[in-house]
This record gives C-alpha cells, structure tokens and sequence, in this order.
C-alpha cells in the first residue's frame, strides 16, 4: 500500500496535480482515445460570457457536462466536450462602459469606435482567461485544442456566410418597426432580454378635450400626444355612434387628429373599454395601426425626452412630462379619475434602463415567410419544399428528433414559438459582429466580404449576439468548411443548459441549424434549474449569498463540490445549495479515501488479479454490486443523475463501508484461507468498481485513488471500461 493512504485525503493538493495529468494524458481530444472509442459523442459547451467570472450556476453546467463526457469515454465513446466562451456584446460592452464612465467621466462616443473595441477586448481577454482557469479547477474534460469564441475569425466567417444566405433567400431585411429602445444602453433589445419589474404606478383617465366624446385610461399620458386613434371593441354598445368618426384636438399644446376605430382585442371590462392607440411606441398599438393605415408619429426620441410640444414638455424627460401633462389635464378639468394600481415595467437585463418602445429602421429575420429548404433531414420537411423558420422550429422538437428533458418544457417552448414575431438582429453597439452591408448612395451590398470599389460605407450596427451563438453547434466544428469534424460530430447529441435560456438560445440554434443545415443542432436537451441558497433566494451581490464555486473547490474540494450540485437535483427545477452541504459531501470523499486504506490494509500479499474461489456470502454482495451497476446505469442512459448520484453514494457508504468491510473483517482476521481470500477479492472486487461508478461524479479523489492500485494493466481511470 502507499504511504500517502496512511495520511488524510488532501484535495487542494491533489486536484492540480491530477488535472495536470489528464491534460497530457492528450485523452481529452478524441484523436488520440483508445482504438475502442469509435462511436462519436459531441457536446458543445454552451460559451459563458466574458463579462466576469464563473458563478455556481456554471459549475452546475460544467459539472453535468463533464459527468456525461466521463460516462460515455468510459462506455468507449469517441467523446468531443468542445469548449469556448461568448463575446456577449451588449453585456461586454456595458460592463465596460461603466467602468469608464466611474474612473473618467467619458462616454463610448467620447473615446471612438477604435479605442472603445480595443478596451473591451482586452477586458474580454482578461476575463477569458479567469474564465478557463475556473472551469479547468471543476475537472472539466474538454478539449482545449477545439476551443472557439463567438467573435473569432472562424465564427465571424460563419455569420457573415449566413447571413448573406438568408438575405438572399429574403429572410433577412432591413425596416421600420416598433422595437424595445434601451435609452441608458442606447440599443435595440430583444423581447428575451426585456426583465419586468413590479412597480408602483398611477392609472389616469380623462378626455383629449372637453368636446371629446370618449374618456380613455392610461398609465402614460405623455405618450398621447402620439395618439391618432381611439379604439373600441366592435361589440361595444357604448360607443356605437362614434366608430369611423374623427375629431381634433389640441392636447397640452400639441395638436392631435383622432379617428375612432374597432378591434376585436380591445377589453370592454378594462378601464373606460376605450383605448388611445398610440402607433409610434406600443407594439400592440403599432399592429392596429398598420391594420387601420394610421399614421405613425413618434413623440419620444431615443433618450427618452419629449420630440414634441411646447415650453412645457419638449426637451423633458417622459416621467417629468407625465407629471406636467397631468398638471395640465387637472386645471382644464379634464382629468376625471386617478387611482393607484402594480404595473409590470420593462426593463433592460444588462443596464436596468426602462424600455421605451420606438419605431426604429432595424434589421429583422422574417420568422413566417415561406423559403425553399436546400436539404432536409427534419421530418415532414421535404428537401426543396417551402417552409417557413416557425415550422422548422416546430416541427424538430414534435417529432421528436430534438427530445426535451424535462419534456413538460416542450409546452413552453411551442407557447413561445406560437407568439415568435419577426427576430431584430440589429444592435446599436460596437462590439460584436459587423453587419455585413455596405451603402453608397442609395445602392446596397451584402456579401461576405468587403466590395473592391471606394466609397462603400459599411453598416454601423453589430449583430445580436444571439445570432453568432445560434450557430455554435456547428460553426465551432469548421463550418462552412467541409471539415471532418463536422463530418463526424455533428448532429451533438447533447445541449446541456439552464432552463432560463430555452428561447434566448435553444430554440435560436434550433432555427439556425434547420435553416443552414436542414437539421437538428443536437438529439437531447438538458435543462437544469436555478441554483439558489439555503432559504431558496436567487443568488445576488446584494443578498450577499453568492457561492462562489472556486473558493468551495478550495475549502472543501471539487469533487464535494460536485456532487453536491448533482444529489437531489432534477432537470428543469431550482436547487438549493449551501456551503455546509459541501462541507458535508467532503466527509463522502475522505469516506472513499478512508475505505481504500482498509481494502489495501488488507490484501498485502494477496494477488489481486487472480479470482479464488467465492463463497456464498460474498457472492451475495457481489449480486447486489451488479444490481446497483445496471440501476446506475440505467438512471445515466435515462438522464437521471439526481438518482445514480443518490444510489452511489448509499451503496458506498451505507452497504459497502458500514456492511460489507464490517462483516470482511471476521474472515480477513480469521483462520480460514479459502474466506479470508474470497473477502479479500471480494472487498477489492467492489472498490475498483465503486471507484468507476463514482469517476463520473468525483473525478479527482477516484483518479488519485485508481493511479495507486495494484493493477495488472495500468491506465488512467478516466478511460477506464464503465462496469458491465
């Protein structure tokens, strides 16, 4: 036996050491597996953003990823983790952004284009670099050599190639339509990224002016000045008279022309049942307003301050407007109600700012407009047919191709597709992808490359980041050029994510892949929940609960860490976790180093490798052992990890350390050879295959433990047969 058994288990020494090892063992890239590895095995990691560090959630995700890697190497797959990180524009750039605005009072148009890139790079880089460290410290077993960035040259030609593709095929186009305005982030926004916030708010009624005949509500009055319409339900007997009619007025200055209009959507129960439809900055206004030919007026402009008015209103702030508007409506008796109500305001992810929705000329992916798909893998879609980016997008998940886990997401995920309007893809920021249009004059160019001749300008705007990432499956395995690991990796057969994500990013790549490839981007995905503390809370800065997954790997050890992320965790729920749950999965890993000890204490002298006769006792325990083999396995195969974690560790603690070395102890300390050899073998026999059960979850303490073995053939557990 070594001596470093008779010493207590130290995985902060340990962990670097074996991690080291794994990297030169060179087995992390599939190339140079084992001639048994033949079947491929893909997982894209999904990039974390280069805006920081890694926080317990990704330790969750890598932890799960690396779990199924290890599982499937050892079942002799030709496994491929490819890992990478994301430039995540806006997130990137208004990160840095403030740091600039703290330290010197500049703004991005103060610094330029040029100079603000080069520092948010090297803020990316450096954050990179963090970045890789922690997700090497969690034992992650990917493939250094294939790692890719979203914004790299390789990627870069991917997104241009696509994106002249689609707007070839006319699903790309640039337009004037009603987006989210971020005016702190001075951007465009998705309707994933909007975050609503429960706010306190005032619920006015009144009239236009004293001959208007119909009162209508809002809870932003400095908006009416953009109204042109009043709309009413067609049912609604209270305003019979007026529907079609048109009236003047002059509202707080500005003067309004208003025509009286039906929609079946108006809610008669709601307010006066009458709606002031402003086209300009509602997207449910801006959609009765194309139904109706309205004109469209814009009153707010993109730093949200009144275009129009007065002394009294133009230049302000819209929240200053709204209090003056009302001041004005009181003193001309127009007000008739003002009551207290909870309103959901949007509000931007990366900088808090409230949306202002504003008819901007964007570039948009038409999501319903029929196309002929070049080749087709997806079921129900034949090659050379018409479809449409929904249908793609639907039908891969119905039919099954691309299988959900937990499959009660599936609702979800068609509830949003079926409300998915046109996709905006530009984004007001410098970092990211450049779209690849040119302008001269009133000419356009699109291509993949730069036109030869002068006096091209090109396109400001950068691409949603959501646009590059929706690629990721296959733009990091060479696309689009024909590489042979694209050849033999791709479909990936697992996208392992959080579940806040399904529509930012799953059902995107989902989209993206049908439409290149005419297939699916992977067979399964594996949505984890939240991570949350011990009373249930979102871990914040300002609650003071973060965990941070380094300093627990630190204190206690990675592979406590682990698989404390892993018991009782099922796919697609939140999860609470603690520092003294870690603290206690440590005691799991001092357990296993512990039960080595006495195996190896006991079989000086023994051959290991010859298998004597087997008494009927341990013949029983060797049953039990092959029952929790195929339980585990199973529960692995079916994406139960929550229950393989579970029963592994029962196994070892409660029937192997407290039973089984108990009840080895009389025939290994007694007179009767045949026993005392059948416990012996029998005691080693369940170790070294307790040791391959547990590598997936606790990769380090197995690993260290395996190197010290007497085996006949040694060779790192890691590619190491799964027990039959």
């Amino acid at each position: 036996m070594n001596d470093k058994f008779l010493k207590p288990y130290d995985p902060l020494e340990t962990e670097p050491k074996i991690y080291k090892l794994w990297e030169e063992s060179g087995y992390f890239n599939p190339d140079n597996l084992p001639e048994r590895h033949k079947t491929p095995y893909t997982i894209v990691m999904p990039p974390p953003n280069v805006t920081g560090i890694l926080h317990v959630g990704h330790a969750l995700g890598l932890t799960l990823q690396d779990l199924m890697i290890r599982y499937q190497r050892m079942q002799g797959k030709k496994t491929l983790w490819l890992p990478g990180t994301d430039h995540a524009g806006i997130a990137t750039q208004s990160k840095v952004e403030k740091e600039i605005k703290k330290n010197e009072n500049k703004s991005r148009f103060d610094l330029g284009r040029e100079e603000l890139v080069h520092r948010v790079e090297a803020f990316a880089k450096q954050s990179h670099d963090t970045i890789i460290s922690q997700t090497k410290v969690m034992g992650a077993s990917c493939d250094w050599s294939r790692e890719a960035f979203t914004l790299d040259e390789k990627r870069n030609l991917a997104v241009r190639t696509v994106f002249k593709q689609m707007y070839d095929d006319g699903l790309i186009y640039r337009g004037h339509r009603i987006v989210n305005w971020d005016p702190k982030g001075q951007t465009t926004i998705s309707d994933d990224e909007v975050v609503y916030e429960e706010r306190d708010a005032k619920f006015y009624t009144f009239k236009y002016s004293k001959d208007f005949p119909i009162s209508i509500s809002t809870t932003r009055p400095e908006t009416k000045v953009g109204d042109t319409a009043v709309a009413v339900h067609p049912d609604d007997t209270r305003y019979q008279e007026y529907i079609g009619k048109e009236y003047d007025a002059v509202f707080c200055g500005v003067p309004i022309h208003i025509k009286i209009i039906t929609d079946k959507e108006v809610d008669k129960e709601f307010g006066t049942g009458a709606l002031g439809v402003t086209p300009a900055h509602s997207k449910i206004d801006w959609e009765m307003g194309q139904k109706n030919n309205l004109p469209v007026v814009q009153v707010i402009d993109e730093k949200a301050r009144m275009m129009v008015g007065d002394e009294r209103i133009l230049g302000k702030k819209t929240t200053e407007a709204r209090d003056i508007i009302v001041e004005w409506l009181k003193s001309e008796n127009l007000l008739e109600k003002e009551e207290s109500v909870k309103q959901n305001i949007s509000t931007a992810e990366r900088t808090g700012g409230i949306i202002e929705p504003l008819p901007k000329l964007q570039w948009f992916i038409a999501v319903n407009k029929p196309f002929k798909i070049k080749n087709s893998n997806i079921t129900g879609i034949k090659t050379g047919e018409e479809t449409t980016l929904k249908e793609i997008m639907t039908n891969v998940v119905k039919n099954g191709q691309t299988n959900i886990i937990p499959d009660y997401f599936n609702k979800t995920y068609f509830h949003w597709i079926e409300k998915l309007g046109d996709w905006c893809i530009s984004r007001q920021i410098w970092y990211g992808h450049r779209i690849p249009v040119w302008y001269k004059g009133t000419e356009l160019y699109c291509g993949t490359e730069a036109p030869k001749e002068d006096g091209w300008i090109q396109d400001e705007d950068t691409l949603d980041t959501w646009f590059s990432s929706g690629m990721w499956t296959f733009s990091t395995l060479g696309w689009p050029e024909k590489t042979k690991d694209f050849e033999i990796y791709h479909p990936t057969d697992v996208l392992e994510t959080a579940y806040d994500i399904l529509f930012f990013w799953v059902a995107r790549m989902i989209l993206m892949t049908g439409y290149v490839l005419g297939d699916i981007p992977f067979k399964n995905v594996y949505l984890h929940g939240m991570v949350r503390d011990a009373k249930g809370r979102k871990m914040s800065k300002s609650l003071g609960n973060n965990i941070d997954p380094v300093e627990m790997s630190t204190k206690f050890g990675t592979d406590a860490e682990r698989i404390t992320l892993i018991v009782a965790n099922t796919p697609g729920t939140d999860f609470k976790i603690s520092e003294d749950k870690i603290r206690g999965y440590k005691n799991f890993a001092n357990k296993i180093w512990n039960v080595t000890r006495f195996v190896l204490s006991n079989i000086e002298g023994f051959d290991v490798n010859e298998k004597p006769e087997i008494v009927a006792e341990n013949q029983k325990q060797i049953d039990e052992l092959n029952e929790t083999i195929k339980d585990i396995t199973k529960d692995i195969d079916e994406y139960r990890f929550y229950m393989a974690s579970e029963k592994i560790y029962h196994y070892f603690w409660h029937n192997f350390a407290d039973i089984i070395i108990e009840q080895s102890k009389a025939p290994i300390f007694g007179t009767d050879e045949k026993a005392k050899k059948s416990a012996q073998w029998t005691t080693y026999h369940i170790l070294i295959n307790s040791l391959k059960l547990l590598h997936p979850f606790m990769p380090f303490v197995t690993e260290e433990i395996w190197g010290n073995l007497p085996h006949k053939n040694k060779k790192l557990l890691m590619i190491e047969e799964w027990p039959a």
